[in-house]
């Protein structure tokens, strides 16, 4: 039997976020829409917070990264029931209160997938210069398979419909600006309808980022590169599958 529909998931991908996930879940419960939380594989009390907030939580046994706990999260939310997924950290830089608004965008614009850019919301997001000048490559690159301009290749913050929502379930990149920058182009080169929409992002409420600027900048190069060449064995299964390709219910356990 196939299971009912339930619309709209929000999936929180959490790496010893404890400080913080409790406010992102009930935010985004008071919204009124579902969340899910993927313990990444957490040393601290990730799930329980999440849990006791009111969440539903999966635990990783390991720490997969973000995409590869996003892809368990899509996953999940195709096994029970939901055609929407919405992209959202869980250390405090993504308001809730924009998720409803970015869901009627992307419906109202018949978008598959709806990138919540942190430029043009009136806040006066300012980023370093190691930063900027990399943000920029991205955003150009992405404009360009979009089809359309784009401003934050490397935001977070998203909304996924299907059909690329059970495309991202079945095969999703796991490393670095792979969940974020690549596979907004892939699905651009695709056909799939991309755009964005201006949000307003805080700073990290708590936590470390997974990632320093020198470190990005060293992804920033490794993922152009495999962009240009066409050697990451993550694009070649994205990109030869056929348009709509739904993912069976049994994939709804974790990656």
């Amino acid at each position: 039997m196939l299971p009912e529909r339930r619309s709209t998931l929000v999936v929180v991908p959490a790496f010893n976020e404890a400080e913080t996930v409790e406010w992102v879940v009930r935010g985004i419960l008071a919204s009124g829409l579902d969340v899910l939380v993927i313990d990444d594989g957490s040393r601290d009390d990730t799930a329980a917070v999440a849990r006791s907030a009111g969440a539903s939580v999966v635990r990783l046994p390991m720490n997969l990264g973000v995409g590869g706990a996003l892809r368990c999260g899509f996953r999940w939310a195709l096994a029970n029931g939901y055609d929407t997924a919405i992209q959202c950290d869980a250390d405090g830089q993504h308001d809730p209160s924009e998720l409803q608004r970015m869901l009627r965008v992307a419906q109202d614009n018949d978008a598959h997938l709806l990138v919540g850019t942190r430029f043009g919301s009136g806040d006066g997001f300012q980023a370093t210069w190691l930063r900027r000048i990399p943000m920029r490559l991205l955003a150009r690159i992405a404009s360009r398979a979009a089809g359309r301009e784009m401003s934050d290749a490397s935001s977070g913050l998203r909304v996924i419909r299907e059909p690329l929502l059970s495309e991202f379930a079945r095969s999703y990149p796991v490393h670095y600006l792979g969940d974020t920058f690549e596979v907004l182009v892939l699905a651009g080169r695709r056909g799939y309808s991309v755009m964005e929409t201006p949000v307003t992002m805080h700073e990290r409420a708590g936590g470390v980022a997974s990632a320093g600027p020198a470190a990005s900048v060293r992804y920033l190069v490794r993922a152009l590169l495999a962009l240009g060449i066409g050697s990451s064995r993550q694009y070649t299964e994205f990109t030869a599958q056929p348009l709509t390709s739904p993912v069976s219910n049994s994939t709804g356990s974790p990656a």
